[in-house]
């Protein structure tokens, strides 16, 4: 069966997923520190939602990025200790990562449900469903046929229909979303049509490094191209297909198998 992650580390690059399947012995500590750092950016939102209920319309903005950022500091300081003590290399400047990242959300956030209140002449209790409908965090959805497993970082559920979406931190391109992302994005739209027996036309991706949200159309190409990579990814970890190395300075230069990939 093949996980959605592994078909996101082949969009990165295939002899990564090469490597941490036959050759690296670390692999288990790589992925289980990425899903801690999901983990807490999600606990994250769900704190500055509760904070959001707070908030009222005659508050000024700094009141209201003060009321948001309500706990936020002792609990990412108290997560990053938990997350140290499992031993999984976590980085300081990880942590400072989605500290910066946080706050300049807030910010946005701020701004945006002043502008709300406003507008409606409500409180932020009265408008929460516009800034968050009803969802399920890290849903794990599975599909027997297909042979497809992933956990979908949230799912939003608006009048009956399911709306995927991923959580990045890293920066978008210009315009739209990156490959690997919209491909991500459709593998989970096509396992919530296998679960709920529905039809997903669109998702999101969420780049909270600058509080933005992107569409992608569910369309014929984008699931005709996850297919078309689900065979690469079963020829690679299955048959140990080696694939050709793919030179990329901004990639390779960041990429923990570097010495692996280009050693004579």
């Amino acid at each position: 069966m093949i996980n959605v992650s592994a078909i996101k580390t082949h969009m990165y690059c295939p002899m990564k997923l090469y490597i941490q399947n036959h050759v690296d012995t670390n692999e288990d500590n790589t992925f289980q520190l990425a899903v801690e750092l999901k983990k807490l950016k999600i606990d994250i939102s769900d704190l500055i939602q509760k904070n959001m209920r707070k908030i009222k319309k005659d508050m000024n903005i700094v009141e209201i990025e003060q009321i948001l950022s309500q706990t936020i500091d002792s609990y990412i300081e108290s997560s990053a200790n938990a997350i140290k003590s499992m031993d999984l290399g976590l980085e300081t400047s990880q942590i400072n990562q989605i500290i910066d990242d946080t706050y300049f959300n807030i910010k946005i956030k701020a701004l945006k449900i002043k502008r709300a209140m406003t507008i409606l002449d409500k409180n932020a209790f009265e408008i929460m469903d516009m800034f968050y409908p009803n969802c399920m965090y890290s849903y794990l959805l599975k599909e027997q046929q297909l042979e497809l497993i992933g956990m979908c970082d949230k799912v939003e559920i608006v009048d009956g229909k399911y709306y995927p979406v991923t959580i990045k931190g890293s920066s978008p391109p210009i315009k739209g979303v990156w490959d690997q992302d919209a491909i991500e994005l459709v593998a989970y739209a096509i396992l919530l049509e296998e679960e709920f027996e529905t039809e997903v036309f669109v998702g999101f991706v969420d780049y909270d490094k600058i509080g933005d949200r992107r569409p992608v159309v569910m369309d014929a190409n984008l699931r005709k191209g996850l297919f078309d990579i689900m065979g690469e990814v079963t020829d690679i970890i299955d048959n140990k297909k080696l694939p050709n190395v793919r030179k990329n300075p901004r990639k390779c230069g960041l990429c923990e198998y570097n010495e692996i990939c280009f050693k004579e």
